[in-house]
């Protein structure tokens, strides 16, 4: 390395800052593309005549940003854009990416009867330990996993949801419209933030404990009568909430 640590950037304050936005503005001008790998630490490093730290923290900055993710072996990425995902009075995964010419996909992964435990009984209006199904699947946007979905249902509504589930190919959409559910609004949603676990990195594809955008929600009847509750976990890089109070 080139001078003294810092000593082309007045002090490692300002040189960390002045890396991301040089950075930054390469990455917006497409000088770097999605899934591309920014040069390591101690390449910049000897290019600003700084610290190999005063690179990371500029990486660090770009990361929660969202700009760049960081991971060990694989070095500092540029991010996929983000996927906008409305939430509306209506909701529906498929939709709202072909809205934005991406092509939306789901897997199951997993469906089981189970005694409903009372919070998420209540929220469907029923008694406690009533029987519900609870599946999981896994959605993707042009084969990209976006995020996992636990969702419950009743039995006695939804006889043989696991096979429809399936058939559907765990669209919840398409699934009820075999129930004769032609429509369905969403009544609630709960968002909040927390760290992936292993296998929730492990389906989605990020580093076990970066952040992903937790979801609860529940969908209804247009009486307002619930009828569904998913509690999706989507990769925080990959996707962004856009409330629209009065959409669809």
């Amino acid at each position: 390395m080139t001078g003294t640590p810092d000593n082309q950037g007045g002090d490692g304050g300002t040189a960390w800052r002045r890396i991301a936005d040089a950075l930054a503005a390469s990455i917006e001008q497409g000088e770097y593309e999605p899934g591309d790998t920014l040069p390591a630490a101690i390449v910049l490093a000897e290019q600003y005549g700084v610290h190999r730290h005063t690179v990371r923290q500029a990486f660090r900055h770009l990361a929660e940003q969202g700009l760049v993710t960081v991971a060990r072996g694989r070095g500092t990425q540029v991010s996929s854009r983000r996927v906008p995902y409305p939430l509306g009075r209506r909701v529906s995964m498929r939709a709202n990416l072909g809205r934005i010419g991406m092509i939306g996909s789901s897997r199951m992964l997993s469906a089981e009867v189970v005694a409903g435990d009372p919070e998420i009984c209540e929220a469907l209006a029923l008694e406690p330990g009533t029987p519900l199904w609870r599946s999981e699947g896994l959605s993707l946007a042009d084969g990209t996993p976006m995020g996992t979905g636990t969702h419950w249902l009743a039995v006695a509504r939804f006889p043989g949801f696991d096979k429809v589930y399936r058939d559907a190919e765990a669209s919840i959409t398409a699934a009820f419209k075999a129930y004769g559910i032609l429509d369905y609004v969403r009544r609630s949603t709960r968002l909040r933030a927390r760290l992936a676990t292993e296998r929730e990195a492990a389906l989605l594809r990020i580093e076990p404990g970066a952040a992903v955008m937790v979801s609860l929600a529940v969908d209804a009847l247009p009486d307002l009568t619930p009828i569904h509750i998913v509690n999706s976990v989507f990769a925080g890089e990959r996707m962004e909430m856009v409330v629209e109070p009065f959409g669809d």
